[in-house]
């Protein structure tokens, strides 16, 4: 439990370490009065991710390795992807039924998502860190302190959606937490993971450039309640499936 935090606690200075940088940094280029905008910030997560990969692999938190990917996984990496797609709109829907949370990030959240360079950070790298450290990190260390997986997969998807710190996107971030988990404790290997992870904040990236209204609902996209519950029908029909034979094939 004590490594789990520190990782977590790790992530969250570099993340403030990062930031300071770039804005350092802005400042001695463009000016003290210049704002850096969206630029600013997708600097900021760039610069963020690309420390936190080497000092998670320099620390040796997170292995890589090539065996799991090796068995040429090719199906699971497929049925991820539609379990995937097959979320949204659940997840969606769950997140309307709830007491609308604040949501401190939408201006920030914003700029970074109108700007073609956003999908860099939000759709690539951010994938590929957030499974690193905690699937790869958090998780892996979680997995040792306890016998029950599950303890150690709700704790991880706890610090996973806290470490977000934006109450609009805990709960999403809690739920998708729990499956991450649950695939990286099938296979002990954060590809699946991240695949899921990336088809997520891509879709997610597409539908804010084609709808960027922030307030936008499911009925206004589908026009009816009737076509939004057969939506929800049918987005079901995909993930229990894709469920299902993710639990039939993920295996170490």
């Amino acid at each position: 439990m004590k490594r789990a935090l520190i990782y977590t606690v790790v992530f969250a200075a570099i993340q403030m370490l990062a930031s300071v940088l770039v804005q350092v940094g802005w400042m001695l280029v463009k000016g003290p009065d210049t704002k850096s905008g969206a630029m600013g910030m997708i600097l900021t997560m760039a610069l963020f991710s690309l420390i936190t990969v080497c000092v998670f692999l320099w620390a040796k938190w997170c292995e890589v390795s090539r065996h799991w990917i090796r068995t040429r996984p090719w199906f699971v990496l497929f049925w991820c992807v539609l379990a995937a797609l097959g979320a949204l709109i659940p997840s969606t829907w769950l997140q309307e039924q709830m007491p609308e949370l604040p949501n401190f990030a939408e201006a920030e959240f914003d700029l970074i998502m109108k700007d073609r360079l956003g999908y860099l950070v939000i759709g690539l790298l951010a994938p590929l860190v957030e499974e690193m450290v905690f699937r790869g990190a958090v998780l892996r260390a979680l997995l040792r302190w306890k016998r029950n997986p599950w303890v150690g997969i709700m704790i991880s998807a706890a610090l996973f959606s806290l470490i977000h710190m934006n109450p609009a996107q805990m709960p999403h971030a809690f739920l998708i937490g729990l499956l991450l988990g649950w695939m990286y404790y099938r296979t002990d290997s954060v590809v699946p993971g991240v695949v899921y992870h990336w088809v997520n904040n891509t879709v997610a990236y597409v539908l804010y450039n084609f709808y960027p209204d922030p307030d936008l609902r499911l009925i206004d996209l589908f026009g009816t309640q009737r076509s939004v519950l057969l939506a929800l029908a049918f987005s079901i029909c995909i993930f229990l499936p894709s469920l299902y034979q993710l639990n039939l094939r993920l295996k170490k």
